[in-house]
């Protein structure tokens, strides 16, 4: 129904800054939220940042003041503007959205883009 495909990743040095993109696309009824998903090498997924269709954002903490989420609805694109980069922010991230049809909720997930901060 919905295909996400990331891009924008890559290797960069702390403190520089990487912009990342996602676009939805297939059949989409509704999609009210989307975000961003990050896994590092032995660590569980976490929330990166989510922004709704009215334009409302959540970050984790660890984020806060360094990334920002936004969306064109329009083209059914999010991004995530990425700044101040640390080591820690390596990871694969994973674009996310949340659809519903006929009442029913479906989450889509992208296949992920790299993001790799050398010191």
């Amino acid at each position: 129904q919905v295909q996400l495909v990331e891009s924008g990743g890559g290797l960069v040095q702390a403190g520089g800054s990487l912009r990342l993109s996602c676009a939805a696309s297939g059949t989409i009824f509704s999609i009210n939220t989307m975000g961003w998903y990050r896994q590092a090498p032995g660590k569980q997924r976490e929330l990166v940042a989510t922004i709704t269709s009215g334009g409302s954002t959540n970050y984790a903490d660890s984020v806060k003041g360094r990334f920002t989420i936004s969306r064109d609805n329009a083209k059914n694109t999010v991004y995530l503007q990425m700044n101040s980069l640390k080591p820690e922010d390596t990871a694969a991230y994973y674009c996310h959205a949340r659809a519903t049809n006929w009442g029913t909720a479906y989450n889509y997930w992208g296949q992920g883009t790299q993001v790799t901060v050398s010191q």
